[in-house]
């Protein structure tokens, strides 16, 4: 059994200030000297890296979907116990409480991550346009579902002292305590644009302020201590911490890694324009025997010295195209280096910057085809299958991913390149999408290996020099 003090940040719907809450109160507790492990219920990337400004450790994702029920305690865990263990672990929802992957009754919702790793609820509730009526609307998430206990409450967007005295008082008739009453603070809203907040790593040192100043808004209006009183009520957990060295050596590609003796140099693109990525993928790449090197594509010139395999994740190639573009002798090496065998694993933004060009910017020139932008959002969860083997699945494996992007991609007509996964869309129609060139995997989904290490060992052994792909991904 482990004991660890937690809370779960979650609201009746998007647009409530979770983040901005999450983020104030993380930073805020970490000036009083508390080591705080953030949490992020969902595939999001970008909350995360305020999270990770907030608290000085990386903000980690708990989702169900991606990597399956089990796993969300044993990583929240794991979370709590790197690099330093924590005093108390703060996860922000996603949505609103009860919302989760579309057509389950909630699975992968806030609640659903609260119920699996038993942690009280510290509902935000936004007041802009009521106040006597936000008891109903605390009575009601209290009592909605058995299993999730509302602790707390947070008023945002208070008017005024009158305001917040009748909200406060019809609130403690339902029983649940206030725990902050927040006025309208626009000077501290965090921007945003088409695929949500402005990532921190773009806004630098931008970021740094807003992160202080959220601090001030929670040590003002939060009651920190009645924060601390409700996580430590959370029960012990009564399971392990997720340990990436065992689930790498739980894989039947991990096994055969093991003594191999050669330590592949893996290049991880960092920077502002990838951003999204999880941040138990290094630690599996590593758990798997690489020595993982991170580069910006931004800046730096060529790959790391003597790099054996690439990762290019997610992020806002879209708004860099003209800097990654103007970056050719990285780009002609990254061709280079994809023409000649070496293993490239990108998603989403990474698959882009392998076009040929992006809205008109030359890119990479590794993959077949172009992008641009696009008006219309594609987001949503996808269970997929793999189409053909390749360096991180082998063909029929099946996958739990990801979509979240303005972007479409044009396949030249010529190109007889395999699709990389395929999937049945709400109406049951099939999809396909993706690539398969060569050594190259790349495709908008987003996959989070925690939920299959196997491919961070394939991935390992295709950079050591293994050329048979991932045919025994475990």
């Amino acid at each position: 059994m482990v004991s660890l003090p937690r809370v779960l940040v979650a609201a009746p719907a998007s647009g409530s200030g979770k983040t901005m809450i999450t983020t104030g109160l993380i930073a805020a507790l970490r000036d009083r000297g508390l080591g705080v492990s953030p949490h992020k219920v969902g595939p999001d990337y970008i909350d995360p890296g305020y999270h990770t400004q907030a608290a000085g450790r990386p903000g980690r994702n708990l989702d169900a979907h991606l990597v399956g029920e089990y796993l969300l305690a044993p990583l929240l865990l794991h979370g709590a116990s790197v690099p330093t263990p924590a005093d108390i672990a703060v996860i922000e929802g996603v949505m609103g409480l009860f919302d989760g992957a579309l057509g389950t009754d909630g699975f992968a919702s806030s609640a659903h991550v609260a119920r699996a790793t038993d942690t009280p609820v510290l509902l935000v509730v936004n007041c802009a346009a009521a106040s006597r009526s936000v008891a109903a609307v605390v009575h009601g998430f209290a009592t909605f579902e058995p299993g999730v206990r509302v602790g707390g409450v947070i008023l945002n967007n208070v008017a005024s002292p009158r305001h917040e005295a009748e909200a406060q008082a019809a609130v403690a008739a339902t029983g649940v305590r206030v725990l902050g009453s927040i006025p309208r603070l626009p000077d501290v809203v965090v921007p945003s644009r088409h695929l949500g907040l402005i990532p921190a790593a773009e806004r630098r040192p931008e970021a740094l302020g807003a992160v202080e100043a959220l601090a001030g808004m929670a040590r003002e209006h939060i009651d920190l201590d009645g924060v601390l009183d409700l996580a430590a009520q959370a029960p012990e957990l009564h399971t392990s911490a997720w340990d990436p060295a065992e689930a790498i050596g739980a894989t039947e590609v991990g096994r055969t890694r093991r003594g191999a003796g050669h330590e592949p140099v893996v290049a991880v693109a960092a920077g502002a324009a990838f951003t999204f990525g999880y941040a138990e993928t290094p630690e599996l790449l590593r758990a798997a025997g690489a020595r993982v090197q991170t580069f910006d594509p931004l800046r730096d010139e060529g790959l790391p010295a003597g790099t054996d395999g690439i990762v290019l994740g997610g992020g806002f190639p879209e708004v860099h195209a003209a800097a990654l573009g103007a970056n050719r002798g990285l780009r002609t090496e990254i061709a280079a280096f994809a023409e000649g065998g070496g293993p490239v694993f990108a998603e989403c933004a990474g698959m882009l910057y392998l076009l040929r060009e992006l809205d008109g910017v030359p890119m990479c020139d590794v993959l077949p085809a172009t992008g641009a932008m696009h008006p219309r959002l594609v987001l949503g969860y996808r269970s997929a299958v793999a189409l053909a083997d390749s360096i991180i699945a082998p063909e029929g494996a099946r996958v739990a991913g990801h979509e979240f992007h303005r972007t479409r991609v044009q396949v030249d007509p010529e190109a007889a390149d395999q699709r990389a996964w395929g999937w049945r869309d709400s109406a049951g129609r099939p999809e396909t999408e993706g690539f398969v060139h060569g050594r190259v995997h790349a495709s908008y989904l987003h996959t989070h290996w925690a939920g299959r290490p196997g491919s961070a060992a394939a991935f390992v052994r295709a950079a050591a020099g293994d050329r048979r792909g991932a045919e025994v991904v475990a």
